[in-house]
């Protein structure tokens, strides 16, 4: 993806619909007329975006691991941080104090944003906040695609109780809960995440 590993990140900043737009882009130039989809968070995201299109090929079946694309409700802890946050920037960029010191702003947003956030350029920071702050809850009863769901039971970034609305609002899907396992479940129980995987695409 643009702005991931060793690709060049875009010029401008991107949104949900423009990542659908390059995967699309891609699996035409490929020439590929039949695929399953495996996506791993935002690549999650993308997929169930990805299936609200109409599409020049046909996707046979999609796997989502621990998957984004939906808001949850925020903690006490959370929406204070979110609000001293605000506060910060607003200051940092007013007037003098922003001509005294114009890299604070900057200072603020790398003190409060998660370590992804902290190691991305300006680019890529806008480009997580427009992923992060789409809700694809809407969009999930048009997936028309047999979906598996994996998830690690103790996930943070995108919690199993997204996965429960996820296999509820899809037509055809089906949740594998991995005990003990984190966000990245396909790394800490990779031998049996591959064998679901393998058992499901077939």
């Amino acid at each position: 993806m643009p702005g991931q590993g060793q690709t060049e990140e875009p010029k401008e900043p991107m949104n949900v619909d423009d990542y659908v737009k390059f995967v699309e882009e891609f699996i035409e130039k490929m020439g590929i007329k039949e695929i399953d989809l495996i996506g791993h968070s935002n690549g999650g995201r993308i997929i169930i975006k990805l299936m609200n299109n109409k599409l020049n090929f046909k996707v046979n079946k999609i796997v989502l691991i621990g998957s984004a694309g939906l808001i949850y409700k925020k903690s006490f802890k959370v929406k204070s941080k979110i609000r001293l946050y605000k506060i910060c920037k607003t200051i940092a960029g007013k007037g003098i104090i922003h001509k005294i010191s114009p890299k604070l702003i900057d200072k603020v947003n790398g003190y409060f944003g998660s370590e992804d956030y902290k190691n991305s350029t300006p680019v890529m920071r806008k480009t997580m906040s427009l992923l992060v702050n789409t809700d694809l809850k809407d969009e999930l009863k048009n997936i028309n695609a047999p979906t598996l769901l994996i998830w690690g039971e103790n996930d943070t970034a995108t919690p199993i109780s997204g996965a429960r609305i996820m296999e509820k609002e899809i037509p055809d899907a089906g949740l594998v809960e991995v005990k003990g396992c984190s966000h990245y479940v396909f790394i800490e129980a990779a031998a049996y995440v591959n064998r679901v995987i393998k058992t499901f695409i077939g």
